[in-house]
């Protein structure tokens, strides 16, 4: 039996992140802008997703866990909408649309963990552009701080208030960095906590994420058939030039 990872309990990932904004006025005017339908690749709980649709957008989402796309369809029915997901790997989806602008917010994309995984789903998203069709990227850029951080030592990421009871929620990352691989490997532990500050559950998981440089991606890029991109350092479209800035990848499709 595979370990669990923090993407088998939606409602738990949901009360995580549902609520950053980093990134999200960005997609929102990606998506507003594009024209035509729009594909959401590691869709999640609908964080991007359920904003888009209540704007009007023609957008369909693909994630390969199902407990993420069932609290993503629980809460569109409460919000009276109907979206078009799929439960696909994005290295090997197939389907029946075109889209004018495939996403792939929030780190996505980290989990490709090979360069055959990394071509295998840039090439999936090129097929499934329409011509002149977009795809748009975020992964998070390893600076020296990142890769000479501590390891095996849990680290506090995030503490939240639970949006139903308002008692706080932690999230503590052991991290351990492989970086010949450019792989790491995490044990998560998310805490619910009571007002006392007590932990009263704890819940443990393990993820993995390959970070990439700039000049890999180009690569990665060219070799899945991509000839036209720009890679961005952040949202506001400047050069990427500072180690810890948000990597922006812009492929277009002939």
């Amino acid at each position: 039996m595979s370990d669990p990872t923090p993407f088998d309990d939606g409602e738990l990932y949901d009360v995580l992140f549902s609520r950053f904004r980093y990134d999200l006025d960005f997609y929102l005017a990606l998506v507003a802008e594009c024209g035509g339908p729009v594909l959401e690749v590691s869709c999640g709980t609908g964080r991007v997703l359920l904003p888009c649709l209540e704007r009007g957008a023609d957008i369909d989402g693909l994630d390969l866990n199902p407990p993420m796309l069932e609290t993503l369809r629980r809460k569109a029915a409460a919000l009276g909408l109907e979206p078009t997901l799929y439960a696909a790997d994005m290295r090997s989806f197939a389907l029946p649309r075109r889209y004018r602008l495939i996403i792939i917010p929030f780190n996505g994309f980290v989990h490709c963990l090979t360069g055959g995984d990394q071509l295998a789903a840039l090439r999936c998203c090129r097929e499934h552009l329409e011509p002149g069709g977009q795809l748009v990227l975020n992964v998070f850029y390893p600076g020296l701080e990142f890769l000479s951080g501590p390891q095996d030592t849990p680290v506090l990421e995030a503490e939240m208030p639970h949006p139903e009871t308002g008692l706080p929620v932690r999230i503590y990352d052991t991290r351990r960095l492989d970086r010949i691989a450019q792989i790491q490997y995490s044990q998560v532990e998310i805490q619910e906590l009571d007002a006392a500050g007590a932990v009263v559950a704890s819940h443990r998981s393990r993820t993995e994420m390959r970070w990439t440089f700039a000049p890999e991606m180009e690569l990665l890029l060219r070799h899945s058939g991509f000839t036209r991109w720009r890679i961005c350092g952040g949202f506001e479209g400047r050069p990427l030039t500072g180690e810890d800035d948000p990597m922006v990848v812009y492929a277009l499709r002939d």
